[in-house]
């Protein structure tokens, strides 16, 4: 039993969650703030399947998000909402077909990973980052070019996804939705890591000649582990477009794949435990640096220098976050968990899980 005691612990820790919320003992900010470390936990453990345990540079994974949130909020509002005409289906299946958006939308992005992977087998470390990066402003030009689906004026009308689920039950779905995928995510990636092909990805990382050599299909596996990290992508993508009820091409830019990388390195290249830690580390910095109050506080020793300058939240969160990735690349390069798990730290945590 023991080995299952933490998996038990964490159904109670969702179950009161989302009691809580049922309950509006927790407020929606808190509820909205939950939900993003769910997608940015989703998000980097996602990228550090291709940055860290396949040693790969890719800095273009928004791209993958974006596509399944276009696809994710074009299916649901084809299924559900008015803006195409009459609904394909009745309310009442919502709760059966949109998971079934969210995976479409995650296979949608996964094919368009073929864009970063087939490239990858001749190229490695910047000329990969550059090619990643370019796919990321092809699709985010591309969306932007597509008036029937608002162009760069952004598209809507997912919630009315959402209001089909809170007739059936006046509940947090979208809480429920985003701690089921980010589970669903975290079991994935563990077992996919220590599957036959995670161990390919592993001898990759380390020496891809020598992989070759001792007839690991390279080629192969970098295409299955570029789906896998985008198509969680594109599933963390479609949950984002349904919590905000609206997407623009610009929201899945170079900065919010910054924020994926950002997370990756700060918790560990191939570390799984750490990407999570990261993440929500990462997504409580955000909104600590939301606050004027901290905002001026940080700013005050420098306005004898600049008595003019009115630094905004977001100014300061792209200034603060990139000198953290300075300071954590020039004293602990390796991150927080470097690519050790929490059981390597703690060696007594094994008793309370299996991780087969």
């Amino acid at each position: 039993m023991k080995k299952y005691s933490l998996n038990l612990l964490l159904v109670v820790f969702a179950v009161l969650l989302l009691v809580s919320a049922h309950f509006r003992w927790i407020d929606n900010y808190i509820q909205i703030v939950v939900m993003t470390i769910g997608i940015n936990i989703i998000m980097s453990t996602s990228l550090n399947l291709v940055n860290g345990n396949m040693g790969e540079f890719t800095c273009g994974h928004a791209a993958f998000m974006c596509v399944g949130a276009y696809i994710s909020s074009i299916l649901s509002v084809f299924c559900f909402g008015s803006k195409f005409g009459a609904p394909l289906f009745p309310a009442g299946s919502v709760l059966i077909v949109f998971p079934i958006i969210l995976l479409i939308g995650g296979i949608m992005a996964a094919l368009s990973s073929l864009l970063v992977s087939i490239p990858s087998f001749k190229t490695r470390d910047d000329y990969l980052a550059i090619i990643s990066i370019a796919v990321n402003y092809m699709i985010i030009s591309a969306l932007e070019n597509m008036d029937f689906i608002g162009g760069s004026r952004g598209f809507q009308g997912m919630k009315d996804t959402v209001w089909a689920m809170i007739d059936i039950f006046d509940g947090p779905w979208m809480l429920f939705w985003v701690i089921l995928f980010t589970t669903f995510t975290v079991w994935v990636i563990r077992r996919f890591i220590t599957s036959t092909y995670g161990k390919g990805v592993n001898a990759i990382c380390q020496d891809e000649v020598a992989a070759e050599i001792m007839s690991v299909n390279t080629n192969k596996i970098k295409i299955v582990n570029f789906m896998v990290a985008a198509g969680l992508a594109g599933c963390a993508g479609g949950l984002y477009a349904h919590i905000i009820g609206y997407v623009n091409p610009q929201s899945f830019n170079i900065l919010k794949s910054t924020e994926a990388m950002v997370m990756v390195y700060l918790g560990g290249m191939g570390s799984l435990s750490g990407a999570i830690i990261s993440a929500i580390l990462f997504t409580g910095l955000l909104e600590v640096l939301r606050s004027q109050a901290i905002i001026d506080g940080l700013v005050s020793p420098l306005t004898f220098m600049f008595p003019d300058w009115e630094p905004s939240a977001g100014v300061i969160k792209w200034v603060l976050i990139p000198l953290l990735l300075v300071i954590l690349m020039q004293f602990r390069p390796e991150g927080i968990m470097g690519n050790r798990e929490l059981s390597d730290v703690f060696p007594r945590l094994k008793k309370f899980y299996r991780f087969k």
